[in-house]
């Protein structure tokens, strides 16, 4: 042949044979799907995970390319993991792609949810090259915008329940006074000494001082007598009793002299086994354990006299410092101490609250529903009782429901300089949220034990982590729109909807997430009359729901539109 002609021929060949390597050109977009189709957001986060496939006869078998994910919208983007893929003539560690029958993949992308992500078009972008060239391959569009329903968690928690530092008022306080009268053993009479000692004294004058306080009342006056357990149970009984008997003599002709007109009432234990248990217990004599093992092993009060005094080593102690103390009549004087009204707590909470203590300054404020008037109580209870936090907390739950959170925080955060208390890490841990401070609301509510809005608290949390299902068994039977908005998260609609009809405030974000749940129960009326219900609350809304997806399908509905211009 030629030496002219095979060298073109050659060539010929080669850049025929370089064009069945594939073009690399553009993709259509049928060749990727997303999961889910229409993006959402989630704990904070917009996942998808995109399927797509590389058609046969497309990939070069010397190409590499970088596919990446990009989430555009109006003056932004945001960019998730590149993956990489490779021919199958290319050395290295990438899918690599077949050029005759091409190759599925599957890759996940995760992004940063930010608002301006409600109108935005996921798009996977390419870098291609074939050795040192560079090929352009247009970027596909895989998907449409994002659902941000769980960003309403934002304005859900306004209405959230923050916890209160609650009073320790009791109107009735119930208090004890008591003496003893001790025994000679084996004897029942009341010996001169025994009845003029000061404890017998001063229980007699507390008798009369509060037979005669105004706002103290005698509940009864109870005579309890008592028999060693020693000496047998025939013996004691009779000895017991009789001590009863004396003593109540005494205390009644007291009581009639006193001019005290009381209940009475009087009981005797033949044998003081309980008391004898508890005196061992509390002291240190030799053998003690052995002693309280007889008294677990035996029932039999005969049968634990016998071990008792088999024990010789202690028998004496017990008998000189033990069973002496249980010979005796006890006096117990129960009365109530009655404190103020309700009226009368609530006129010096405004004419002079220095007359009344914390508990009593704490407890006006529930008293009243004017907002204004517990800011004023809760503000002096800081003045006269500065060192106590449940004034300061109380002033950030008034801030939290006003809609002022950084008041709000400001307020928790001194009442948690001066005690960590539950409520108050419960409080800030809302604030957190509100913040979208996750991490920080978790710690606050695991200090939080105790609180009665702690599941509810908890709930919010889990809608903010995306555990949706956790969050609806936290928020329980709780009638509020964090509640309704974790059980449309759910799917759950039918009890979204009956949560949101039992909202107590209903406000522009109950509203709102009706029109919501109508969308997704294909609902017209309830989107159309719940929105214009809460635009008119909050015109603001109106501009949100014009880029909700969640309403994508009426935005040619002219009673939609109309509600949203």
């Amino acid at each position: 042949m030629n030496k002219k002609l095979y060298l073109p021929l050659l060539l010929t060949v080669v850049v025929a044979l370089s064009s069945c390597s594939g073009k690399m050109g553009e993709l259509s977009s049928d060749y990727f799907t997303a999961d889910p189709q229409v993006l959402e957001a989630v704990g904070g986060k917009v996942p998808v995970t995109i399927h797509g496939k590389f058609p046969e006869k497309y990939f070069n078998k010397k190409a590499v390319v970088e596919v990446t994910p990009v989430l555009k919208w109006d003056g932004g983007e945001a960019r998730s993991q590149s993956t990489t893929f490779q021919g199958e003539k290319v050395e290295g560690n990438d899918q690599a792609i077949n050029y005759k029958v091409g190759g599925n993949y599957s890759m996940k992308a995760n992004f940063d949810y930010v608002p301006e992500m409600a109108k935005s078009e996921l798009f996977l972008e390419f870098n291609a090259k074939i050795g040192n060239k560079v090929i352009t391959i247009p970027a596909v569009k895989v998907a449409d915008g994002v659902i941000a329903t769980s960003a309403l968690l934002g304005k859900a928690l306004n209405s959230a329940n923050p916890g209160l530092g609650t009073d320790a008022f009791q109107r009735i306080i119930k208090e004890a006074k008591q003496a003893n009268i001790m025994f000679l053993i084996q004897q029942a009479n009341l010996r001169v000494s025994e009845l003029n000692k000061g404890e017998v004294k001063d229980f007699k004058k507390s008798v009369t001082d509060v037979n005669a306080a105004e706002n103290k009342k005698i509940t009864n006056i109870e005579v309890s007598a008592y028999a060693s357990p020693d000496g047998g149970v025939k013996l004691n009984t009779g000895l017991a009793g009789n001590r009863e008997d004396n003593t109540a003599k005494y205390l009644g002709k007291e009581l009639k002299k006193a001019k005290v007109s009381a209940a009475l009432d009087s009981k005797y234990t033949a044998q003081d086994w309980d008391g004898f248990q508890e005196l061992v217990g509390k002291s240190n004599i030799q053998d003690k354990e052995l002693i309280l093992r007889v008294l677990s092993m035996y029932k039999d009060p005969e049968q634990r006299e016998n071990e008792i005094k088999n024990i010789s080593s202690v028998y004496k102690t017990l008998a000189d410092e033990i069973l002496p103390q249980l010979r005796r009549s006890r006096l117990t004087l129960n009365y109530e101490i009655i404190g103020k009204s309700d009226e009368e707590i609530t006129r010096l909470a405004t004419s002079d609250p220095s007359a009344l203590t914390l508990e009593e300054l704490l407890y006006a404020a529930t008293l009243t529903n004017d907002a204004a008037k517990k800011e004023l109580i809760y503000t002096q209870a800081t003045k006269q009782f500065p060192n106590d936090y449940r004034g300061y907390n109380n002033l950030g739950l008034l801030a939290y429901k006003a809609g002022d959170f950084a008041k709000a925080e400001s307020f928790f955060n001194k009442a948690n300089s001066i005690k960590s208390a539950p409520e108050v890490n419960l409080n800030l841990g809302l604030v957190a949220l509100k913040k979208g401070d996750k991490v920080a609301a978790e710690s606050y509510l695991g200090k939080a034990s105790g609180t009665p809005e702690l599941n509810e608290a908890l709930g919010n949390l889990y809608i903010a982590q995306g555990q949706y299902a956790k969050a609806v068994s936290s928020f329980g039977s709780a009638k509020t729109n964090s509640a309704a908005l974790a059980q449309i998260l759910a799917k759950d609609y039918n009890k979204a909807n009956a949560t949101l009809d039992a909202v107590q405030a209903p406000d522009a974000y109950t509203d709102y997430l009706k029109a919501v749940l109508g969308a997704r129960t294909n609902n017209t009326s309830m989107v159309t009359s719940n929105l214009k219900n809460a635009i008119a609350k909050d015109a603001s809304l109106a501009q949100q729901a014009a880029k909700d997806l969640e309403f994508a399908k009426y935005v040619s509905d002219p009673a939609f539109t109309g509600l949203i211009q």
